[in-house]
């Protein structure tokens, strides 16, 4: 997981292994999907059967479940409240 900040009028910078693994070009479009209070980012143009099957591909071959996905997500987000405020707040 990469750790990204935000800047001025809410830009961001995709890290460029991500950008050329996923072959995002300079000034491209992108997709922000709000899903509960976490945002995806997609190539564009969205196909949101595509994409579902990709992302329940993946996490098959890695023996992964939905609940394994947002248990971690919690950590990361311990982690960062630690390493951003000093405290492990939810």
């Amino acid at each position: 997981m990469s750790l990204v900040k935000m800047r001025e009028r809410g830009q961001l910078t995709i890290p460029y292994e991500y950008r050329k693994e996923l072959g995002l070009e300079e000034k491209g479009m992108i997709n922000l999907v709000k899903v509960g209070d976490v945002l995806v980012l997609t190539r564009r143009p969205l196909i949101g059967d595509e994409t579902s099957r990709k992302i329940e591909k993946a996490m098959k071959k890695k023996g992964l479940s939905l609940d394994d996905l947002l248990s971690n997500l919690k950590e990361q987000r311990k982690k960062y409240n630690k390493e951003a405020y000093g405290k492990t707040g939810a």
